[in-house]
């Protein structure tokens, strides 16, 4: 993408959205729920709206440096906020206006890409696709400023896929009269290879996931298949109800009809909410996966207790609104609905193990994905492991656990 046209989108979007709504704003609560909402911000105050995942994206491939000087520039804003103590909800669309600070951070990327070409260039792109994804972070519906960065986000991630010397297809697959759009990447067309579909969590693009097959995937011959969860990016047309899985299960349909990838070689990667649904696939589909990985999904615990979903930050509650369409929260009401989407409620964790190989990994403490939710997924798959991931040291555990999840999957697809 030219310099002119960057220029040209970025400052079309700074006039359509000098009055944007502030993306910490856009979710409405009931009085009661409000309250609690206060209440909870006096208990536990906190510097941002938004978790900062820090440590995912720099192992997405967002530069440290970079990273730390785009936050120190929305911390030190001397614009105003929508809640004075949270750095991030600078208001307008301005210098430290979380989505204009990253946007730009993905427009010098753009332009670097600009100077150089091939896999270079291509690296650029990708890392300018991230930055877009990580503006429009936690991807609201209704959000105007996320919506255009996630535009931003698929130009420069097919910009790069035109660029880079790996092969990227994209994929559409019929599905309730739409279409699901899923990324293909492989490493060659000579043969068919065996293929990973991976899906992230309810707060990131399927756009985020290009270093674990450049750095993972890719040098073990292994095909990656990138869905997005239903409610957000290309899957946005779909609601997320408890069938969970049920637009990977339909790209798992169509894997025969692709010529690339080996469809009796098939295995599930999934973070956070991604997770969820790919142990469900694991279950609903034991003949047709050779095996899973779930990292930090919530499976039982976190989604049966209401008290845990009460507690969430406010982000995490938003988002979860956002993903079932709420016009009006309460807190309560949307604590009990979620049991629902428990694997062990439906009925999955109760009597039936599943043939696939289930390797459950979280990190120590995580609240949403306990060991005990792991361990009780592991019990009820064939040889089974859950796995928790040591807090000391995170980044080094971080790099762990994606290199555990991949032999897990070499072991079971590469035989």
């Amino acid at each position: 993408m030219s310099e002119e046209i960057s220029k040209n989108i970025s400052e079309t979007l700074f006039e359509k959205n000098k009055q944007a709504k502030e993306t910490s704003r856009l979710i409405r609560y009931m009085p009661s729920s409000e309250k609690i909402l206060e209440q909870r911000r006096a208990e536990n105050p906190s510097s941002w709206y938004r978790n900062l995942s820090r440590l995912q994206w720099v192992w997405q491939g967002i530069d440290p440096i970079e990273q730390e000087s785009v936050l120190a520039r929305i911390a030190s804003s001397e614009h105003s906020r929508t809640t004075d103590e949270w750095l991030d909800t600078v208001m307008g669309y301005h210098s430290g206006n979380w989505n204009y600070e990253w946007t730009r951070l993905g427009m010098q990327h753009q332009k670097k890409a600009n100077d150089g070409e091939g896999d270079q260039a291509a690296e650029e792109l990708f890392k300018a696709s991230l930055c877009f994804s990580i503006a429009g972070y936690p991807h609201l519906k209704r959000d105007n400023l996320a919506i255009q960065s996630q535009v931003l986000a698929n130009t420069a991630y097919n910009e790069a896929a035109k660029r880079t010397s790996h092969i990227i297809k994209q994929i559409e697959v019929p599905y309730q009269n739409k279409r699901i759009i899923a990324n293909l990447h492989l490493v060659s067309t000579d043969k068919p290879q065996p293929v990973v579909i991976v899906s992230a969590g309810l707060d990131s693009l399927q756009t985020d996931m290009w270093r674990l097959f450049r750095d993972y995937l890719a040098p073990a011959g292994i095909a990656m298949l990138t869905v997005d969860m239903p409610s957000i990016g290309h899957s946005s047309h779909w609601p997320l109800t408890e069938d969970t899985s049920c637009l990977h299960q339909a790209v798992l349909n169509e894997l025969p009809a692709i010529p690339w990838v080996d469809h009796f070689k098939v295995g599930l990667l999934g973070f956070r909410f991604g997770g969820n649904a790919m142990a469900r696939l694991s279950f609903l589909e034991q003949d047709r996966i050779k095996a899973c990985v779930t990292l930090g999904a919530p499976i039982h615990s976190c989604l049966a207790n209401p008290k845990m979903i009460q507690q969430m930050p406010k982000m995490y509650l938003d988002m979860l609104a956002s993903r079932l369409g709420k016009d009006a929260v309460d807190i309560n009401s949307l604590a009990g609905q979620l049991t629902a989407w428990s694997l062990k409620v439906q009925g999955f964790l109760t009597s039936r193990r599943t043939k696939v190989p289930i390797l459950a990994l979280s990190m120590e403490g995580d609240m949403i994905s306990p060991l005990s939710d792991n361990k009780l997924l592991a019990m009820f798959s064939h040889y089974g492991k859950a796995k928790e991931i040591p807090a000391k040291g995170i980044a080094k555990g971080y790099e762990q656990s994606l290199e555990m999840a991949i032999k897990w999957l070499e072991d079971e697809l590469l035989r």
